[in-house]
């Protein structure tokens, strides 16, 4: 029972730390390209999602690998580069898409092996 907790407890952060970093920079992009610039309330979203990225992320690590908690919450930066195509309007080279492909290639493949390789107490 001690393992299936671990897995959801795990999956849950993964998803947060994931879903605060693109959001984050989402909200960051969006203040910094309008007039009040630094001072955009889409601005102060941004960097108080980025702090609850940076401390989930911290927990996260607190349980988890390093060699995973990297690699999967990696499939944060083609969530950035989507969200940066269809909110942003940013034009995304084919080159850019392969490398994309690829961190989700390999985010698939470390989240497919165990968050931790420590013995569950």
């Amino acid at each position: 029972m001690r393992v299936r907790g671990v897995f959801w407890k795990t999956a849950v952060f993964t998803a947060v730390v994931v879903l605060s970093n693109v959001i984050g920079n989402l909200c960051l992009g969006l203040g910094m390209k309008s007039p009040a610039g630094v001072l955009s309330p889409w601005v102060f979203g941004g960097v108080a999602l980025l702090i609850v990225w940076t401390l989930s992320r911290m927990t996260l690590l607190s349980w988890a690998d390093l060699s995973f908690v990297l690699p999967v919450t990696a499939l944060g930066y083609p969530l950035s580069a989507f969200a940066g195509r269809w909110f942003l309007g940013e034009t995304i080279t084919p080159e850019r898409w392969v490398g994309t492909a690829l961190i989700v290639a390999g985010t698939v493949l470390v989240g497919l092996t165990a968050p931790s390789t420590k013995e569950q107490s």
